[in-house]
């Protein structure tokens, strides 16, 4: 991607960090998402502290590189937290690139259809007619399935991999069905691409911190209408996790939209991308500046360079290489 084709300019080391309960960062093995007991080191302030903690020992372990400066990069919620690294640590990190960043798309900041609305914006911009086609569509399969022959029928017609019988069945179809849309426009890339994977850890963070009020009224947008009601998700949150959500605690840590004492932040959003929806759209000030690509999908900027990219991606990477550079020698000289 994008740091491995500009690591050499820089001189640079690249560096992965998994974050814990991701991958196989399991502090307690496959005990880790059964209870709060084990859930409860992931928060988003532990990851920023393991990578303050990660950074400062390779600079230890690394000749000459005590007084090297360190740029975050972050796409989706890794840039939520890149954005947040350089905000809580200004000291440690020296920049920060924070692609498709949703650092305001939760209570109080954004409002909840917005995501839904982008999404639609999508299908409507190839086509009127795809749109409505898909608005049509809840209706057609509440219709069909309230009957045992019509459930039947949706079950072969579909090809479903099991039959549909219970209405937690429909349930799960219409929300796959939306899932579906949501991810066609999310990664609307200009070239084919696979890179959307189960993360386990998600679902629990979204039921602590991460709460994201989402909601549709089938008319500003083409799924079915569907409110934002925090008490209905808090009970389901305690039903699933035996967690309670706290909807305010974002807002707290990180300052919602006083964000302007912040420097050297590129937020840059592509506006296919629903996620833009609780995005940074507007520069801050002169160092938290927000970068807009018309064509871009989910941090297309983040992703490596290719022939096909549209020209708004390859003036956004240009700048976030300049901005780079700005960080590194502003660092440097402060550091002589």
């Amino acid at each position: 991607g994008f740091l491995w084709d500009n690591a050499a300019d820089f001189n640079a080391l690249i560096v992965f960090a998994e974050h814990r309960y991701y991958g196989e960062s399991l502090p307690f093995g496959n005990k880790s998402f059964t209870s709060p007991k084990y859930s409860g080191y992931l928060t988003s302030l532990q990851a920023l502290s393991d990578y303050v903690d990660l950074i400062t020992h390779l600079k230890s372990q690394h000749e000459g590189a005590q007084t090297s400066p360190v740029i975050a990069f972050g796409g989706s919620y890794g840039g939520m937290l890149s954005a947040w690294l350089r905000i809580k640590y200004p000291h440690i990190v020296a920049g920060s690139i924070a692609a498709s960043a949703p650092i305001w798309q939760f209570t109080g900041l954004t409002p909840c259809g917005a995501f839904n609305r982008i999404v639609t914006s999508n299908f409507q911009n190839q086509t009127p007619e795809c749109s409505n086609t898909i608005r049509k569509s809840w209706n057609f399969i509440n219709t069909i399935t309230s009957t045992d022959a019509g459930k039947q029928w949706l079950s072969s017609n579909w090809k479903l991999c099991k039959p549909l019988k219970t209405t937690t069945d429909i349930h799960q179809l219409k929300d796959w069905l939306s899932d579906v849309y949501v991810n066609l426009a999310m990664v609307d890339y200009p070239y084919p691409a696979n890179f959307l994977e189960p993360l386990p850890a998600n679902p629990v963070k979204a039921c602590t911190e991460m709460v994201m009020p989402m909601c549709s009224d089938g008319n500003n947008d083409m799924f079915e209408p569907q409110p934002w009601n925090f008490s209905e998700y808090s009970d389901a949150c305690y039903k699933k996790w035996k967690v309670l959500p706290r909807q305010d605690l974002i807002v707290k840590l990180y300052g919602g939209k006083d964000i302007s004492t912040a420097s050297n932040i590129v937020f840059s959003n592509g506006l296919l991308d629903p996620w833009s929806s609780g995005g940074v759209l507007r520069s801050v000030s002169k160092t938290v500046v927000s970068v807009i690509i018309p064509d871009g999908a989910h941090h297309l900027d983040l992703r490596a360079s290719n022939p096909d990219d549209p020209v708004d991606v390859v003036i956004a990477r240009n700048f976030h290489r300049k901005n780079i550079r700005a960080w590194i020698n502003q660092h440097n000289k402060s550091n002589r």
